[in-house]
């Protein structure tokens, strides 16, 4: 028999962790939204504000129920507050090390029957509920981004993830509004073990010359009819983020295929991530992005 969740936990207020809330909160759900930072929780309430005052303005929702939803979104700067949470959803940075400290931190002040869940695009589910006391109500549920606007949720079981915790996960994320696409626990998934691989050939046209930037992106937008070019939607995810992705695909698979461009690790070793940081592939500073190679 499946769980009830009610009140859900998000761990991070950065831009997957607010989208989360965001839709957590419009659904109905109580959401204790945990960061490590009063600054970062406020930041990431004025992104779920003015998303929510956005939709209002296209008329996707309600005045009333913004202010429902903004209402139903307790902040936390300790996992304590956790405590009494249904279901959990860990969206830190995509680094192992970091997600099991955060698992191992969590589980000793949740109540036994809640599940855990992570948001992670590209790391091993079973090796992560390892981590925790509750492997068997441990899972993988993948937000795409940005979270309020796209209708896509990967699930994805551990070896030990029980029937119970994902006919759980699949209505909670059946209430959200989104479709459940099921994947088996391999490198990065389905989404981005297609999408990381192609941007990052794309990383490599730029780098052996065979276009710039401007060229790479409007071949695939106008030949391909993709609605972003690869490599403004590198930026858009974060520099960062596609390399760590292709390192687990190239270490998990172990074919030279995955080998990230060294140019993308030449951009994130300048720290020049996207538009997080205002430069990426293109240069965010100004009025409108210009091309940085």
């Amino acid at each position: 028999m499946a769980a009830v969740i009610k009140k859900v936990g998000v761990i991070g207020a950065g831009q997957m962790g607010n989208g989360i809330a965001h839709v957590a909160a419009l659904a109905g759900f109580d959401v204790v939204l945990n960061d490590v930072s009063a600054d970062r929780l406020k930041s990431g309430m004025a992104t779920i504000n003015g998303n929510l005052a956005r939709q209002v303005s296209k008329k996707v929702v309600t005045e009333e129920a913004k202010t429902a939803a903004m209402a139903r979104i307790a902040l936390a700067e300790k996992l304590d507050d956790l405590a009494d949470c249904d279901l959990v959803i860990e969206t830190a940075v995509e680094k192992e090390e970091v997600k099991r400290k955060i698992f191992h931190e969590l589980c000793a002040v949740l109540k036994p029957e809640a599940i855990v869940a992570s948001d992670t695009s590209s790391i091993s589910i079973t090796r992560l509920a390892a981590a925790t006391d509750r492997p068997e109500r441990f899972i993988g549920i993948h937000f795409m981004n940005p979270v309020p606007l796209m209708e896509l949720v990967e699930l994805i079981r551990g070896i030990a993830t029980d029937d119970a915790t994902f006919e759980a996960s699949k209505e909670f994320v059946a209430k959200l509004g989104k479709q459940v696409a099921v994947s088996e626990d391999f490198p990065a998934f389905i989404v981005n073990r297609i999408l990381l691989p192609m941007i990052n050939e794309a990383i490599y046209t730029l780098y052996e010359g065979v276009g710039n930037v401007e060229a790479i992106d409007a071949a695939m937008k106008l030949g391909a009819h993709h609605p972003m070019g690869p490599l403004e939607l590198a930026d858009f995810i974060g520099l960062d983020t596609c390399l760590s992705i292709m390192q687990v695909l190239h270490e998990g698979l172990a074919d030279s295929k995955y080998r990230p461009c060294p140019l993308l690790v030449k951009y994130v070793e300048a720290g020049w991530l996207g538009r997080k940081t205002q430069r990426g592939f293109y240069d965010y500073r100004g009025a409108k992005p210009v091309p940085t190679r």
